[in-house]
Formats: structure tokens, sequence, C-alpha cells
């Protein structure tokens, strides 16, 4: 992009989907080009008709309260904070241009099949335990059970990522579910569905998010046609019998 060579100067409806996930704290530098570097080629280059930044409700870690409006704090001497201070960078970069049209979105943390079933499977909570439960018979949670996020299907965040990108009233939005759902259900529904066995490692640490608010998001759909995303819970026993049919990995989570 450099070059100032462009294919297509005015692209249409972008959203912005690359970046590093589970793997961020081993790839720094690829982490910050993802995030914020190749951002800023983009909207220095191109000129969409919008564009919809992907962020992260694990944003809200640090700071108690998972409101878009919220202040967000990270600390840069924490190895961990890194994604969150890239997609912070992001989103300010995002939200300093003058267009009304380029807007955030801040994803929980996303699940569903995932299309490449050839793909190594990725290290995320929700795939790492349902992938324990189906091939090793027993889930040993590292984190407490009173541990505690919100999950949201794939295909409820495609639909609301359809709804910001083409009529989005406002800056930033969560995608979320709106419900945290603790370890504690998610391992007694996995030992339901498959019979695994189930225990934490000694000095398990909690680690919980604030309930992610849904208000924005819910005001971009009607009363026929609500934001009711699915239950994790409900979706558990479609994503073991997807698993155990070789066909497909549980998918990763943006904010886990």
């Amino acid at each position: 992009m450099s070059s100032g060579r462009l294919i297509a100067p005015e692209p249409g409806n972008v959203i912005y989907c690359a970046g590093v996930t589970a793997d961020f704290r081993s790839r720094a530098i690829d982490t910050v080009e993802a995030h914020v570097s190749h951002v800023a080629g983009v909207l220095r280059w191109l000129r969409p008709q919008s564009f919809l930044y992907l962020s992260s409700t694990r944003l809200y870690g640090n700071s108690g309260a998972g409101v878009e409006t919220a202040p967000i704090a990270v600390r840069p001497e924490d190895p961990d904070q890194l994604y969150n201070a890239t997609k912070l960078a992001g989103e300010a970069l995002c939200l300093a241009q003058k267009q009304a049209s380029v807007r955030v979105a801040r994803l929980s943390n996303v699940y569903g099949p995932d299309m490449d079933s050839a793909a190594k499977p990725r290290e995320d909570f929700l795939a790492a335990i349902v992938r324990e439960a189906v091939t090793e018979r027993k889930v040993t949670l590292r984190t407490a059970l009173h541990s505690e996020k919100d999950y949201v299907d794939v295909e409820d965040v495609a639909r609301a990522l359809e709804r910001i990108a083409l009529n989005g009233r406002y800056r930033v939005y969560n995608v979320a579910s709106g419900r945290n759902v603790t370890h504690a259900a998610l391992i007694a529904a996995l030992a339901e569905i498959t019979g695994c066995e189930t225990g934490v490692a000694l000095g398990a640490k909690a680690v919980a998010y604030p309930p992610i608010a849904t208000g924005r998001i819910a005001a971009e759909f009607t009363a026929k046609d609500p934001w009711r995303p699915a239950s994790v819970i409900e979706r558990l026993p479609d994503l073991v019998r997807a698993l155990r049919a070789g066909q497909r990995q549980p998918v990763w989570g943006l904010a886990s």
C-alpha cells in the first residue's frame, strides 16, 4: 500500500477482520501490524462507503463495566495486555476519522463450526474444553469454576455486522449475547452431553469479565426481527456432534 497503487480505491462496505488472537504473545510484531499498521494503510489509501473494524470485548477486562462508553484501561508492562493495547490503538485510529461510517464492533467470545476442518485447532477456552470432552473424555479446568464470560454464535455475529456496516447509528458497538456463562455451567453441560469426567487444576484462578451491554446492537433490530443470540449451552450439542463427526472444529473467540 505504500506505493499508493490502488486496485479498488472505493471498495464499498469493508469489514476489517484481520487479527492475531490466541498466539498474540509469541507474535508481537504481527499483532501490531494486523491491529494497527494495516488498518492505517487501508484508511490512508481507500475510501470505502463504510469501514467496520472488528475489536474485542476483552478490552473491558480492567474496566469493570462492559458498556461502549466506559473508559478503557491497559497496563503496557503486562505482556498479556498487548492484545488489548493494539486493539485499542486500532479503535482510536478508526474513531479519529471524520467519516461517521468508520465504526468499531467489539466482539465477545465467538463460537461456531470452523469452516476449515483441516486447520489446526485453535487454543481458545471453549474450543479446548469441547475437544477435551470429546477426544479425551476428561476436562480439566485451569481456571476456577466461577470464572465467567459472554459467548456469541458466529451466525448472530454475521447478522449484527451487516446491520452495523450498512446502517449503524453509533461509532462503537458491542456484539455479544449480553449473558455471562460460568465455566461450571459449561463443563456440567459437556459432562451431561459426552459423559466426560471433569476437574479443576490446583491453584486455578478466576477469570471474569463484566456483563456486556447490548442495548446499542439490539436497537438496530426490530420487534419482528429481534436481537436474540443463541445460548452457548443450547448450542453445545451441535458443536459436540460436529466434532465427533470429524467435520469441523469449534472456532476461537476474539475475546477469549
